[in-house]
């Protein structure tokens, strides 16, 4: 008796497609593997710039106008003394220094190059009673203009309200700052990881007299402990996307390039801010100046990351409670620490307000 013969059912023709995806990845990925481990580092800050000023840990920018008519006050960012000020420059068409040149605005960036042995003594004085105010009237004189815009990101963003409260009757006619701690107690791993039971400052820094980055970075390693592993397993998976990829090796090149800091600095910076929270209750004293918050009357933006691991919320937010400004604004956008202002999130959100807010300001 004769059988009939099953005719085979055809694949599924998504399925296929999905599968010869999956392989097409697999195979891209392999390639970009090997050309990824075989890549220089990332090329950065490409953006046009002049070198105005330059003394040990300092280097003083100005970048090249972009735009035919330019708003009165020059801007002055102040990057934080941990990294390298190029994430504010990454790549055209990522560059808030490229933006904001576009936009109209004269800008130069107080930008930190590791500090020689012999800076191993700077303290706050050294950065908010002579950098700053040096670099404030080195802009005046390039600019020929009296008042200034300042820019200050994180620690940056510290030395700018030092600088502020201890100069009232200063230059800076607008000051901006990027997820700024003040309230240093509610930096809670930072403060597990420098608890003073534990972490001997006087005796690490004094031996060192330049603290390696590798302190540095373990504080902030601390904060996120799979934080590298889940970032290669991420790049892992998008090795084929070359965007992606262009974008991590930025990025990765900008976090791993974490500058070391003068042992004074870093004691006092423990001690004082750290420790003590002196810059909140008001009794940080720097160069023999109280320096108090309140004194700061000048317009105010702050800008904080909702997903800021590094600086939380409850860190910088007490900055709009301390400030005696009444031109004052506080502004949460989505992102984290450093996307707020490098990224898809700062190019969307961030970067248009910071326009907006200086743009009415600065005639």
């Amino acid at each position: 008796m004769a059988h009939a013969v099953k005719e085979a059912q055809a694949p599924d023709e998504d399925w296929v497609a999905k599968v010869r995806g999956e392989i097409d990845r697999a195979v891209q990925r392999s390639i970009k593997s090997v050309e990824y481990m075989g890549a220089g580092p990332a090329e950065v800050g490409t953006t046009p710039k002049d070198v105005l000023y330059t003394r040990g840990t300092l280097s003083l920018y100005h970048y090249q106008p972009m735009s035919d008519e330019i708003y009165r006050v020059p801007v002055l960012l102040v990057m934080a003394t941990t990294n390298k000020a190029y994430i504010f420059d990454l790549a055209p068409g990522q560059s808030m220094v490229e933006y904001l040149l576009k936009a109209g605005y004269d800008v130069y960036v107080m930008d930190w190059n590791p500090p020689r042995p012999d800076e191993k003594d700077l303290l706050l004085e050294h950065y908010t009673q002579r950098f700053i105010p040096d670099c404030v009237r080195r802009v005046q004189e390039d600019s020929g203009v009296d008042d200034v815009n300042m820019i200050g990101y994180c620690m940056g963003g510290v030395l700018s309200t030092i600088y502020c409260a201890t100069h009232t009757d200063g230059p800076v006619q607008n000051l901006v700052c990027f997820t700024t701690p003040v309230d240093f107690s509610k930096m809670e791993m930072f403060q597990a990881w420098a608890d003073k039971r534990h972490f001997k400052v006087d005796q690490m820094a004094d031996a060192m007299g330049i603290v390696p980055a590798s302190v540095v970075t373990s504080g902030f390693d601390a904060l996120r402990p799979t934080g590298r592993v889940t970032g290669t397993l991420r790049l892992w998976d998008n090795l084929w996307n070359d965007e992606y990829v262009k974008q991590y090796r930025m990025m990765d090149r900008w976090g791993t390039e974490t500058l070391p800091l003068a042992g004074a600095y870093f004691k006092e910076t423990i001690k004082s801010l750290m420790w003590e929270n002196g810059l909140y209750t008001g009794k940080l004293k720097v160069g023999g100046k109280k320096v108090d918050l309140g004194k700061i009357t000048i317009p105010l933006l702050s800008v904080v990351a909702e997903h800021d691991h590094i600086v939380p919320y409850a860190a910088a937010h007490p900055l709009m409670d301390k400030v005696g400004s009444t031109d004052k604004e506080e502004v949460m956008l989505k992102g984290g620490h450093v996307s707020l202002v490098a990224g898809p999130n700062a190019v969307k959100r961030m970067w248009p307000k910071l326009d907006q807010w200086l743009g009415e300001r600065s005639t």
